[in-house]
């Protein structure tokens, strides 16, 4: 067994308050900055938050050819992580629409050179089935700490001070999260090269032969643009269906705190049914309480943040789930083959899901025009009743059915 000590576990977790911080935070607030604060319609609006994410999935095998020439990966740790901690700060510091465009442009510019040697390291530093897992289980742990820390501080401090300064206290946390992880894996040994530079061809050769990686990542790729959708939605949902912007900071609480106390339910589930069989409850939860939440206009508001507790249950198990039968369908690919194939799995698998999370912003946006959403400068606007009918629905049905929907593409063969 190849041993990995807890400082090295430790340290490679910490990665997960950057890559954490920046997969949440755009998603929740850049939205609402741009249709409330820089006046921009919200389709297109949705589309600035949404074209600069796509230019990561696009960018990812650049960064990682660049990143394998180098022939080492934690100097881009470094500089990568810096680079996106300093561009997010000043993110919402700018008064225009180009401005904001350009800046995030840059910063998901910034974020592969960082997330693509972050991700290959982890099949780098073991090729121990079982080390790779604590690894994993290390790295979920913390971002999930992490997720819960940017996206409830994130509005907070909004609310107390202004964007600017939210942006500024988000960027000091990508920094923490890019040093702790440099410092932290120092020394770590590098069991094997992991070549992250295939051609987009070779990539869908891989992909395309095995069907069962096909199948999760079509699942985890449509749940992660429901899931989108729903953050995306979370600041419209408190302040024009519940009435109340400070709710918005309850609501995220609601649905990632679970997955701190829950993951361990989970895990036993998942031990006893089956992966396959986990996934599928973990969504049916997650999709029925969603469904309650349409009711949110006439439920109370102790109700509405008890459903979305349950959406955070159910949430917790869609995010463990395909997670955990990630290493299976690698290794069941790696023994058939004979050849080392996680750096590539793992790429698509990553620029599968940034591209889920980003067109849920962009779909959120749209559901938003079609409603009749006035943007603004000052957030002031008295919204029709069809902008508040479609912040409900981009908030509860998209990401309901999308839930739903994903299911009957997973493979029985999958539930190892």
């Amino acid at each position: 067994m190849q041993q990995v000590s807890t400082r090295v576990r430790a340290g490679y977790a910490m990665g997960s308050f950057a890559t954490g911080a920046f997969g949440t935070v755009p998603g929740l607030l850049l939205l609402p900055y741009l249709t409330d604060s820089l006046a921009v319609p919200a389709a297109v609006a949705g589309l600035l938050v949404l074209l600069p994410k796509a230019w990561d999935v696009v960018f990812n095998p650049v960064a990682g050819r660049i990143s394998d020439r180098a022939g080492a990966r934690r100097p881009f740790l470094l500089f990568g992580g810096v680079a996106v901690a300093v561009l997010f700060a000043a993110l919402f510091a700018g008064g225009s629409a180009v401005y904001v465009a350009v800046v995030f442009l840059l910063c998901a510019t910034a974020y592969a050179f960082f997330q693509v040697p972050y991700v290959a390291m982890m099949a780098e530093i073991t090729t121990d089935y079982d080390e790779r897992t604590r690894l994993m289980a290390w790295r979920m742990a913390i971002l999930a700490l992490a997720i819960l820390v940017s996206g409830a501080g994130a509005p907070a401090i909004r609310d107390a001070t202004s964007y600017p300064v939210m942006g500024i206290a988000v960027g000091a946390l990508i920094l923490v999260g890019t040093l702790a992880t440099y410092f932290g894996t120092a020394g770590a040994s590098v069991s094997q090269r992991v070549a992250l530079s295939a051609t987009p061809r070779e990539l869908w050769a891989v992909v395309k032969d095995c069907r069962p990686f096909r199948s999760l990542l079509a699942v985890f790729v449509v749940q992660a643009v429901g899931l989108g959708t729903m953050l995306a939605g979370v600041d419209y949902f408190a302040r024009l269906v519940l009435g109340n912007s400070a709710y918005q900071t309850f609501l995220f609480v609601g649905f990632v705190g679970p997955a701190l106390v829950v993951m361990p339910l989970w895990q036993r589930v998942g031990r006893k049914y089956g992966k396959r069989v986990g996934l599928l409850i973990s969504s049916g939860v997650f999709a029925a309480a969603v469904v309650g939440l349409g009711a949110s206009r006439v439920l109370p508001v102790g109700v509405v943040f008890g459903l979305m507790a349950f959406v955070g249950v159910g949430y917790a198990g869609m995010q463990v789930f395909p997670l955990a039968m990630l290493p299976d369908v690698i290794t069941a690919s790696e023994e058939a083959s004979g050849a080392s194939r996680a750096g590539l799995f793992s790429g698509v698998w990553t620029a599968g899901e940034t591209l889920g999370l980003a067109i849920g912003p962009g779909v959120y946006g749209l559901v938003l025009a079609v409603g009749g959403y006035e943007a603004s400068s000052d957030g002031a606007v008295v919204q029709s009743s069809g902008a508040v009918l479609a912040a409900l629905i981009g908030f509860t049905a998209i990401p309901a059915v999308l839930a739903l929907a994903a299911l009957p593409l997973l493979r029985r063969e999958e539930s190892a």
